[in-house]
C-alpha cells in the first residue's frame, strides 16, 4: 500500500500543482478532503477548497513545487518539499514585488480509500515574507 500512496502524493504534486490540472482534484482527492495549514486562507472541504489552495499559489506566485523526499508508514505519507515562484499577484495582503522565493515545507497526507483524505502543511513563512522584504532579515553574526 506505501507504493501507492507514495505515487498519488507524487501525483498531487505533479499534477495537480505542478500541472495546474485542477480536475483531476476529484481523483485524487476525498470528497471530504480536509487542509490543514494555519498560513493559508481557509477554504471549504473537499477537491474544490483544495483547488482554491493550489491556485493562490499556481497563479500569484507562478508557482512550482519542486519535491526532494517522499516516504510513508500506514496510512499517511511524507513529502518534503521546496516551492518556487515569482510574486506577480497581491498575497497576504502583499502588493506584487516580482521578486522571487523559494520556501522549504513539509507535508503530511492520510490516503483513505485510495485517495487523500487530509493534508497538513507546514511551510516556512518568515523566510517568504523576508525574501518579499515584508519582514526584517537578522544581520550576520
Amino acid at each position: 500500500m506505501s507504493a501507492e500512496n507514495e505515487a498519488l502524493a507524487r501525483r498531487f504534486f505533479e499534477e495537480m500543482c505542478n500541472g495546474r490540472h485542477y480536475e483531476s482534484a476529484e481523483e485524487i482527492l476525498a470528497p471530504d478532503h480536509r487542509y490543514h495549514d494555519a498560513q493559508s486562507p481557509p477554504t471549504d472541504p473537499g477537491p474544490e477548497g483544495m483547488k482554491q489552495t493550489v491556485s493562490i499559489y499556481a497563479e500569484g506566485l507562478d508557482g512550482r513545487w519542486e519535491v526532494h523526499d517522499i516516504f510513508s508508514a500506514g496510512d499517511q505519507v511524507a513529502v518534503r518539499w521546496t516551492g518556487h515562484g515569482v510574486h506577480k499577484t497581491e498575497m497576504m495582503g502583499l502588493s506584487p514585488t516580482g521578486k522571487t522565493i523559494s520556501v522549504d515545507a513539509v507535508t503530511i497526507l492520510r490516503v483513505a480509500d485510495g485517495k487523500i483524505a487530509e493534508n497538513w502543511t507546514v511551510w516556512d513563512t518568515l523566510a517568504m515574507l523576508q525574501q518579499l522584504g515584508a519582514a526584517p532579515v537578522p544581520a550576520a553574526a
